[in-house]
């Protein structure tokens, strides 16, 4: 692209990620003015396939609105003035450039949002069909289209992280919740269930075996186990499908009302345990079938071989960690925040250096979540303390936008959901969706 520098009459150029796309030559385009924003850019490329005369009216009006795309020089997403960025990025404004547009991710709406009756500490949007929250009243909570349907009793204090372990289950789902009060419970529903009154409903098996509050919990990916973190500083195996062979390491617990067997349980022990972490483990992911990621408040990210038991991989950071997800470029990038505002992303496949390949600092305060967007090389969430979600593109330092829906209450947890809609719960109790959030 031209930059207006008073050298005469040139034609922009765009490119898209497939093409390269000239302004038709029936009509002049004038040079870009070097102090044109994103916006400015927007309105030209909207423009660009109009009729010669259509197109001088719309550049003359300033009410008209164009849709918003989003430009990149050089694989860099264009965040200031064209001068300014050519200035940063020591480009001259002599050259003629090649930009690559997108349209840009922006949420398009606010749904209503879902109330709890305490803080929402926990979301897993990785089913289509509803959303599961846990909640510090000690509840689970299956959310359909704005309803609550299903309430997970059981736990005897808050509940700090749930996950979906067969996300693409049909009708019939299996889920996993884990809580202060130092157990895991297994659950399954029906999402065909009656809907006129969430139906409650009790967990199948009971996981007893963390010496200390169980802070996350995460699904392989076969649905076969979960994983779990403890403030005990160890992460336990645990099967997740009901015994049917002989010495199965679970036993039968009945509860009793008025002398009656009310109803069966199963509690289940740890199959395993990976030591190493030396304070809380406050994060588990489980992407791999043998390998199993882990944050923890002494200030390491860990990359553990399930076969072995051992650590592979020690990421040391100089903060304490929240919150974890792998994702990205391959599916391979490491995203972590904790005890300061900055995300940061580490690529493991780099050996021999530990340093973050990119930082994101626009919080004021603590990270406590981030999520990686399931079909996307560049686009993850984060949540903080400050109460603000923001999406960031790890083609650029700045926020593509800033979620506000809990109005400074600290969020404690954020999640996609369907692909195109951001879900978060916070300290104001309620579960917030910004929907129509497509990126690309």
């Amino acid at each position: 692209m031209d930059i207006d520098d008073g050298a005469g009459d040139r034609r922009s150029r765009f490119a898209s990620s497939r093409s390269c796309r000239t302004f038709p030559s029936k009509f002049p385009t004038p040079p870009i003015p070097a102090n044109y924003s994103r916006l400015d850019l927007s309105k030209v490329r909207s423009t660009a396939l109009l009729k010669p005369f259509d197109f001088c009216l719309c550049l003359a009006n300033p009410d008209w609105e164009s849709e918003p795309f989003d430009f990149l020089i050089n694989g860099v997403l264009v965040r200031m003035s064209l001068g300014q960025f050519l200035f940063r990025n020591g480009i001259s404004a002599e050259k003629t450039l090649e930009i690559e547009y997108i349209r840009a991710v922006v949420p398009r709406k606010e749904e209503d949002p879902c109330l709890h009756d305490d803080w929402v500490s926990a979301v897993d949007g990785s089913s289509p069909g509803f959303i599961l929250t846990g909640c510090y009243d000690g509840l689970g909570r299956v959310w359909e289209a704005g309803t609550c349907t299903h309430l997970l009793e059981g736990h005897s204090e808050p509940v700090t992280s749930v996950s979906i372990i067969n996300p693409g289950g049909g009708e019939s789902f299996s889920v996993a919740t884990a809580s202060k009060d130092r157990t895991l419970r297994l659950w399954k529903f029906n999402t065909e269930d009656p809907t006129n009154n969430p139906l409650r409903i009790t967990a199948y098996k009971i996981l007893h075996g963390h010496g200390a509050a169980v802070q996350s919990v995460a699904a392989q990916t076969s649905g076969n186990m979960v994983c779990s973190g403890s403030w005990d500083s160890t992460i336990n195996l645990w099967q997740t499908d009901e015994p049917d062979s002989e010495g199965a390491d679970v036993s039968i617990k009945k509860r009793k009302t008025a002398g009656e067997a009310k109803e069966s349980q199963l509690e289940g022990e740890a199959v395993s345990s990976l030591v190493g972490h030396t304070q809380c483990v406050s994060s588990v992911k489980w992407p791999e079938r043998e390998i199993i990621y882990s944050t923890s408040w002494d200030h390491s990210i860990r990359k553990w071989d399930v076969d072995t038991g051992k650590d592979i991989l020690n990421i040391p950071c100089s903060k304490a960690l929240n919150c974890l997800d792998i994702g990205g470029e391959g599916s391979a990038l490491v995203a972590a925040g904790g005890s300061d505002p900055i995300l940061r992303i580490w690529d493991p496949r780099r050996p021999g250096t530990s340093a973050p390949i990119g930082q994101f600092s626009s919080h004021t305060s603590w990270v406590t979540a981030c999520k990686w967007h399931e079909s996307s090389w560049f686009h993850i969430l984060s949540a903080s303390y400050d109460g603000k979600v923001m999406l960031w593109d790890m083609r650029t330092i700045w926020p593509l936008f800033v979620i506000d829906s809990h109005k400074d209450n600290k969020v404690l947890c954020v999640d996609w959901w369907k692909g195109d809609s951001v879900v978060s719960g916070g300290a104001d109790t309620k579960l917030c969706i910004s929907s129509g959030v497509s990126v690309q």
